[in-house]
């Protein structure tokens, strides 16, 4: 039986601009980028160098956002990938990028997160960094955090904007102390080092990883408002405003520090201990807390819309699909998603691994993560061919060489995540790709598959 038109009674256009913004803004402010720039400015020769990666870095996202808000705006069904990689490169493609959201990617991710809102909740709190509770608090967050989601859309789109404003004014707090209190040391040094070989790529992994997260607002398009104008200007919206904010923090850090201080793993917590002596340790676990929560709710609201698209079209997770008609969420496709993230979390607690468990988490998912995106930009140029008369109410600017740029960037970081794995004699891309390919003979289990194209719901949800 097609549930289909079930569903889409159960969906309700819900979210505003803001509220598409907020799952945006929330989502990239993460950890990254409060433990990221004392990385970069020890990997460059000069701190404009750095200020500049941080740059080009929202340059980037900002050129892939282009690339999602035409794709978004054409094809108004919530998925992202899923729905345009479907269209472009048929049923397979789409399948195996959900699969990996599912089995690698984004539980790794959400599992990733909730380690690093343990290790600093338990510290709040008077624990050890590495003791029992880490584990507790980080499970505890993804539970709790998929209660809230399955409540309803506007409770979880709720508990988002609170934590996105939290976090934005913390990095504004930090803005305002390292240009206040900050001694004014921009000075350029007199004998600049050489970097390191090979520290472009590595430090554009960092800086790409730290702003991951701007093609989110993609997964929500059936639940939002006036969707073909807000969720392109959300995802524009929302790039520049963290690339602004990124930008200004370290330009604070060098202001506040200079260009030594800025390479300083604990930089943040010296720039709160300029007006807070003594307490900006505990005021930095505070905000990595908060932001911490922001990212974990915010891939736990639009994760889940993957998976629910992915469910109506392949058989084998019809389970995914189904939509609480009370809730009016994806309620079993949260569930699921919640036993991985929590399984992840709870396999590196008994295995021991601590926070080598955590660097693996996020090293599985770069090659996977990354080449789906090359890939989307590839359809992006491909669905311009096969959907020639399609009405498109936004689209890229300087076309094809915009979606070229985020292609080739993409495929360029899969290629460095690589290279950078096997001179360092690790195997967690592999792995990852490994995993990837789990998911071939699930494909090919015989099923009746309905193989719907994106464009078929067009009339139904682009009002």
């Amino acid at each position: 039986m097609d549930t289909s038109s079930k569903r889409h009674d159960a969906i309700e256009a819900k979210l505003g601009l803001w509220d598409a913004v907020s799952i945006i803004v929330g989502i990239i402010i993460g950890v990254g980028i409060f433990d990221t720039p004392h990385g970069i400015f020890e990997r460059v020769s000069h701190p404009a160098i750095a200020v500049g990666l941080w740059v080009l870095g929202g340059v980037l996202s900002l050129i892939g956002a282009l690339c999602f808000a035409e794709l978004a705006s054409t094809y108004p069904r919530s998925g992202g990938e899923y729905v345009y990689l479907t269209r472009a490169f048929g049923p397979l493609t789409g399948f195996l990028f959900a699969w990996s959201q599912l089995s690698v990617t984004r539980s790794g991710s959400i599992a990733a997160m909730a380690y690093l809102f343990g290790k600093y909740a338990a510290a709040l709190i008077g624990f050890d960094a590495d003791s029992g509770m880490l584990y507790v608090l980080a499970a505890a967050s993804v539970l709790l955090l998929t209660f809230v989601n399955v409540l309803g859309v506007r409770v979880g789109a709720g508990t988002q904007n609170v934590l996105t404003t939290a976090k934005v004014l913390g990095l504004t707090a930090i803005i305002l102390v390292g240009f206040t209190w900050g001694r004014g040391d921009l000075a350029v040094p007199e004998n600049p080092r050489a970097a390191g070989a090979g520290w472009f790529v590595v430090a554009m992994i960092f800086v790409l990883w730290t702003y991951s997260g701007w093609h989110e607002a993609a997964y929500i398009v059936s639940e939002a408002h006036n969707r073909t104008r807000n969720i392109p200007l959300a995802l524009l919206i929302g790039t520049a405003l963290v690339t602004v904010i990124y930008v200004a923090v370290n330009l604070a850090f060098v202001f506040a520090l200079g260009f030594d201080g800025a390479q300083e793993k604990f930089a943040t917590q010296r720039i709160l201990d300029l007006v807070w002596p003594g307490y900006g340790a505990r005021a930095m676990n505070v905000l990595i807390v908060v932001s911490s929560l922001g990212a974990i709710n915010g891939m736990i609201f639009t994760t889940a819309r993957i998976y629910s698209e992915f469910g109506r079209d392949h058989r084998v997770f019809r389970l995914l699909s189904h939509w609480s008609k009370r809730m009016k969420t994806p309620v079993r496709a949260l569930a699921i998603q919640c036993v991985i993230s929590t399984g992840m979390i709870v396999g590196v607690w008994l295995a021991g691994m601590g926070s080598d468990g955590f660097d693996s988490m996020v090293r599985l998912t770069v090659a996977v993560f990354w080449s789906f995106f090359c890939l989307t930009g590839v359809a992006l140029i491909r669905l311009r061919t096969l959907d020639p008369d399609l009405h498109r109410p936004f689209r890229v600017p300087i076309y094809p060489l915009l979606p070229i740029i985020f292609s080739g960037w993409c495929f360029y970081i899969v290629a460095g995540a690589v290279a950078d794995d096997v001179k360092n004699g690790r195997v967690e891309s592999l792995v990852g790709v490994a995993i990837l390919c789990v998911g071939l003979p699930l494909y090919f289990i015989p099923q009746k598959m309905r193989q719907r194209q994106p464009q078929q719901d067009l009339h139904a949800v682009s009002k």
